[in-house]
């Protein structure tokens, strides 16, 4: 399985009672998501699927991707802010899926997502907003090892 893991572009902060699931990207969160969504669009398949956060700027991060291809994606309420670990991995059917998955949340899921598949324990590991860290999974004796095949941020692009 190839399992990208997304977090959503720089957005607006919380003020005058803007709910965080309504937030915004900024106007340079949108430039990042589109040099990373440039960056995935040119190396996954088609078949690829995108599972988003109900997140307004999780959402916008997408669509940045969607608009570069025919993909479409998915509302996925157990990658919201806050989800909990086991409960992400089932929604993007972490070692089985066929095709790979995007999946756009936050922080500090996503850091915690990355080490348990990497190390076994999840840990609060930094991911930068804009920042992607792309794992791949092998089944070795029945076991599923994941590799870290790239990390990139949208200044590194």
């Amino acid at each position: 399985m190839e399992l990208v893991l997304w977090r959503h572009a720089e957005a607006e902060d919380a003020v005058n009672g803007i709910l965080d699931l309504q937030r915004k990207l900024t106007p340079k969160g949108e430039k990042q998501a589109r040099r990373v969504a440039q960056w995935l669009n040119d190396r996954l398949p088609d078949a690829t699927r995108i599972l988003v956060s109900p997140a307004a700027r999780t959402q916008q991060t997408a669509q940045a991707l969607v608009e570069l291809s025919d993909r479409k994606w998915k509302t996925v309420p157990a990658i919201a802010p806050g989800a909990d670990v086991d409960a992400f991995l089932a929604a993007v059917n972490w070692p089985h899926a066929r095709n790979p998955v995007v999946a756009v949340g936050h922080q500090p899921t996503l850091g915690l997502v990355a080490s348990r598949l990497l190390t076994g324990t999840s840990l609060p590991w930094a991911v930068k907003k804009g920042q992607i860290w792309w794992i791949s999974s092998r089944a070795d004796n029945g076991d599923a090892l994941a590799t870290l095949v790239a990390s990139i941020g949208p200044g590194q692009l």
